[in-house]
Formats: structure tokens, C-alpha cells, sequence
């Protein structure tokens, strides 16, 4: 079978919103909890679900320098900590989904993606489809990938969640992070930022190239970068919503289609 009957739905869940960035290895189990019984409520059939890292990926990935490639021994033991501390977040995140009723299962990228130049050029979603098809629910995560140029590297669950948006044709894709969406600047920092309730395409690529004026949009890094990940999903049709997974019910609403309180990626 070459192709989906069904409309796959793709959550992505940010690693600062189920951990705490500002302490190594916490993560926020009541977060983590909320959100289950949120995607149990939303009848997650034919849902894919990513998570990012947060505090248990990103303080190892930087110390050994993995995203960069393969530059000396000390990374090999960098590489198989980071990919241990991932499974740790990881089992906490299944451990919740499962407990609340969902039929989920894990499915590391390292295992069926390969990248160069720390951009995806092979990945095999055969598996993943017949996954889908019998019910289960795949749970995949930011991971350390083999990098046919720079030995390995760090694939990102956002680029993750758009290459398969597209290679799935996916309905949307749903970026839960610890914000309520897209501002004119970050709301973290500017009591003033307002937020975006819609952002075309044209908008995005805008915002890119003005990506060092500190005045425009969110200059967090983070949210420059998801935009940028997002890109070609929503050139290829896919409805992309970014909601605040810290807020009760958002993730829910932003699942089952209903009106919420985000931005909308348009073409």
C-alpha cells in the first residue's frame, strides 16, 4: 500500500513546554499528564505524535557538539548519553499515554531516517503507515541521526513534523509550544508583544529575512526556527497551528478543529 485512505494529523509537542528549560533533565509531568488526556479526549486516530528534547536532549547535544558532526572520540559517548536521556523523557511521555487509554508506541527517527548535511534525504515511512493503519498511535522525538556527510547529527522534531506532513499529506500539523502563538516580538521579554492570529507565507519568508531586526516578529531563535521548519509544509498545503500547550484545553481544541486561541501558517 503507496498511500493513506485516512488524513493524518501530526503533534508536535515542544520541548519547552514539557520540560524546564532552566533546569537539566526536569520535566514538567503535570504538562505531560494534562496533554494526555487531552489527545485521549480528541480520538487520536491516525495521530502522529513528536516531541522535542527541552532540558533532557539540548544541554548533552550542545556539551558534545552533535549537531556539528563527527569531530573526535568524546562524541560517541555524547551521542549514546543524549539518545539514553531522550529515551528517559520519552518513557515518561508513553508511560502518560498510555495510562490515559492511548494505544501508543515508540518509533525513534534514528532508526528509519538518514540526513545530509543535517537535512533529511532518506526516510522510510512504510512501517510508519502500517502503524497508522492498524490504530496505533507512533510517538516519535527530536533525535541523533546518522548524517551521511557529517557522520551524525541532531534532526530537530520540527523538521521531522514537516518532512512528514508532506510525505504523509497530512491534514495539519498541530505545534504545541510554551507561548500562545506567533508576536510582533517576544512575549516573553515585551509585556507589549501582541500576537498573530494568522501568518501567510509570504509573511514567513518576510520575517526571515528580517530575522536579526530585533523589533520584528518573536527573535527568541526558537520560534524563528520553527517558522522556517514550517515552511515547506504550508507551501504544500498543510494547515499548520501553533497553540500553547501550557494552557488547558488548547491542544485538545487544535486536534478536534474547533475555534482556539493560536496562530494559523497559511499559504
Amino acid at each position: 500500500m503507496n498511500f493513506l485512505v485516512f488524513s493524518v494529523k501530526i503533534l508536535k509537542l515542544g520541548g519547552s513546554a514539557i520540560t524546564d528549560k532552566t533546569k537539566p533533565f526536569l520535566a514538567r509531568e503535570d504538562v505531560i499528564k494534562r496533554v494526555a488526556k487531552e489527545i485521549v479526549k480528541s480520538n487520536p486516530k491516525h495521530l502522529i505524535i513528536i516531541h522535542g528534547g527541552g532540558s533532557f536532549g539540548h544541554p548533552l547535544a550542545k556539551k558534545y557538539r552533535l549537531k556539528e558532526g563527527f569531530k573526535e572520540k568524546n562524541q560517541i559517548k555524547g551521542f549514546a548519553e543524549t539518545r539514553w536521556m531522550m529515551m528517559i523523557l520519552h518513557k515518561l511521555i508513553l508511560d502518560s499515554l498510555i495510562s490515559n487509554g492511548v494505544n501508543a508506541v515508540s518509533f525513534p527517527p534514528f532508526s528509519f531516517v538518514e540526513t545530509t548535511n543535517q537535512r533529511i534525504s532518506h526516510m522510510d515511512v512504510s512501517i510508519l503507515k502500517k502503524i497508522l493503519k492498524f490504530g496505533l498511535v507512533p510517538v516519535l522525538h527530536g533525535d541523533v541521526v546518522v548524517d551521511r556527510k557529517l557522520g551524525f547529527t541532531i534532526l530537530s522534531g520540527d523538521q521531522l513534523a514537516a518532512r512528514l506532513a508532506i510525505d504523509l499529506k497530512a491534514e495539519k500539523i498541530v505545534l504545541a509550544t510554551d507561548v500562545d502563538g506567533v508576536y510582533t516580538s517576544n512575549p516573553k521579554t515585551n509585556p507589549n508583544a501582541k500576537m498573530i492570529s494568522q501568518l501567510s507565507l509570504s509573511s514567513i519568508k518576510k520575517t526571515l529575512r528580517m530575522e536579526k531586526d530585533v523589533s520584528t516578529m518573536d527573535v527568541t531563535g526558537t520560534m524563528i526556527g520553527k517558522l522556517k521548519e514550517m515552511i515547506p509544509a504550508v507551501n504544500f498545503g498543510v494547515k499548520v497551528f501553533l497553540v500553547n500547550a501550557l494552557k488547558n484545553g488548547r491542544i485538545y481544541k487544535a486536534l478536534k478543529g474547533l475555534k482556539v486561541k493560536g496562530t494559523i501558517l497559511k499559504p
